[in-house]
This record gives C-alpha cells, sequence and structure tokens, in this order.
C-alpha cells in the first residue's frame, strides 16, 4: 500500500480500508487545521490506485467499507472518480460503503447529476465540515465559503442520495466571541442541512496555525470546560433535525453526549444541566471552605 504523509479518516471509518486517492487537502486554508499542512494537494496516479486495491484484494478476504481519503477525494474528476468506484464495484462485491471527506469546494464543482451518477456507482457516504453556522465566523476560520454554500453542498449530497455526515465545533468562537450566535447560527444551519449524522468536537489548538497566534495574542480567549457545556447546551435547545443521529463523543469532548434528534435532545440538554448544576455546586463547596 502506497501512503504520503499521515492520513487521517473519520472515527467511524476506523476498520474501513484507506485508500489515498489524492494527497493533502484542496483547500487547506482553515486558521484552525493543520492536518495537512505538511503536504502540497495531488492526485494519487490512478495506476497507483488500483494497485492498491489490487493489493488489498489479495491480502484480505472481506473488506466491507472503504474510505477514499485524504481530505477531499470529491476533488478528483467525475470521470477519473468513477473509473475507481466501478473497479471497487467490481472487484469488492461485498463491499457495504464507501466514503470520503468532502470540501464545500468540490461539492460546489459538482453537478447534481454528478453527484448521483457517483452516487449510483458506489459513493455512498460523505463527510462534510461545516465547523460553524455563523457567517462571521466562518469567513474568519477562512473556510473559503458563505453558510448559504455550505447549506447548499449539505442539501446537495442528501439530493444525490448520499448518507451525509456534518461536524461543527464547539467553543470555535472562543470564551470572548460572540459563542452563543455561534452555537444559534449552527443549530440552525445543521436544521437547513438535515444531515444524517451530526458530530459536535471540541475546538482544540494546534501549533503552526493561525488560531494559535490568536490564542497567543489574546485574539482568542479558549473557553474552559463548563464554557462549552454551556455552548452545548444552547445549540442542543436550537437544534431540530428529526432522524439524525448526535454524537459528542469524540476524544477533544469533556462531556460524553449521543443520542437520536429529536427524540433524546431533552435528555441530552438535561445532561448538559446536570454537569452545570455540579459545578456550580462544587464552587460553592469551595466558597464556604474558604
Amino acid at each position: 500500500m502506497h501512503y504520503s504523509g499521515a492520513v487521517y479518516r473519520p472515527p467511524s471509518e476506523a476498520y474501513s480500508l484507506i485508500i489515498q486517492v489524492t494527497v493533502g487537502c484542496s483547500h487547506n486554508k482553515c486558521a484552525f487545521c493543520n492536518m495537512y499542512k505538511a503536504k502540497k494537494f495531488a492526485i494519487t496516479p490512478i495506476e497507483q490506485v488500483m494497485e492498491d486495491l489490487q493489493w488489498a484484494r489479495k491480502q484480505y478476504r472481506r473488506i466491507e467499507r472503504i474510505f477514499l481519503a485524504d481530505g477531499d477525494a470529491l476533488i478528483l474528476p467525475t470521470e477519473h472518480l468513477m473509473g475507481i468506484l466501478d473497479y471497487i464495484r467490481e472487484n469488492f462485491p461485498e463491499c457495504e460503503r464507501v466514503a470520503t471527506y468532502a470540501s464545500p469546494r468540490s461539492i460546489l464543482g459538482k453537478t447534481p447529476e454528478d453527484l448521483k451518477r457517483l452516487r449510483e456507482a458506489g459513493l455512498s457516504m460523505a463527510y462534510l465540515g461545516l465547523e460553524t453556522g455563523n457567517e462571521e465566523l466562518l469567513k474568519k476560520i477562512n473556510k473559503g465559503v458563505s453558510v448559504t454554500q455550505q447549506i447548499e453542498c449539505g442539501r446537495k449530497l442528501k439530493e444525490a442520495g448520499m448518507i451525509l455526515s456534518v461536524t461543527a465545533i464547539n467553543g470555535l468562537a472562543g470564551s470572548n466571541g460572540d459563542w452563543e450566535a455561534h452555537a444559534i447560527d449552527t443549530a440552525h444551519a445543521l436544521n437547513a442541512m438535515r444531515p444524517d449524522f451530526i458530530a459536535l468536537l471540541t475546538l482544540r489548538i494546534y501549533t503552526g496555525t493561525p488560531m494559535a497566534d490568536w490564542i497567543e495574542s489574546g485574539e482568542l480567549v479558549m473557553p474552559q470546560p463548563m464554557e462549552l457545556i454551556r455552548e452545548t447546551r444552547l445549540f442542543l435547545s436550537e437544534i431540530d433535525c428529526p432522524g439524525a443521529v448526535f454524537r459528542s463523543n469524540h476524544a477533544s469532548n469533556y462531556l460524553v453526549l449521543k443520542g437520536n434528534l429529536n427524540e433524546d435532545r431533552q435528555a441530552m440538554i438535561d445532561q448538559c444541566d446536570a454537569a452545570l448544576r455540579g459545578e456550580a455546586q462544587l464552587r460553592k463547596y469551595v466558597e464556604l471552605g474558604r
């Protein structure tokens, strides 16, 4: 197998065969991300992709899931990607799911017909990073698209018949920013997208990113755990995505939340309230002990 540099995949692709059909990310300018900074974006030669698939076929009796890496396989020309998907369908008949990260730029560059063809050829799931539904914050983190375009991307994938998993970042506005607008606007953007899966991650700061510079200068103040839980609670109070699976159980999250929307929404809000009450009780005991 050929892999160039560090290879990333969503947690739910832990047991998938990872095929690196591109190297790096076609955008690679988000202020919070350092995943592909050491790589220059490139398309993996199709011969190398086929060689990797052939090797995997010889090594493994069953491969039920395949993830097309790196940061944005959907940026590939449609016919190029169709060739890969056709090969997978013909040579891995047991494969139940082919998935990829999808950047807004790549989705906007595909016609609805392109996306439907790819879905019919076997590309069944796409992971889209919304990050925030707040226009000002989305521009600040240099996502490269507007909120309206992000919503359009989600809807295009859904209309093509793909399973849509969307991520957002808790704490992205910082404790000194408009965290309330971030929480509310993000929930509303997701309501408009109606994804199948929603993952709420927690902001992490990585060396060498613009966001690390904002932390150092004081432009951005990292939220404390209870501030993050307060923000999550507000987000949950605004979310309205019937049928979506919600997860906030990444290693970055302080409070593990998981459930199905909208039926488990109140239970998750109650969990947030319990955590916030516990913090308030602890502070009361500390003050009394002084």
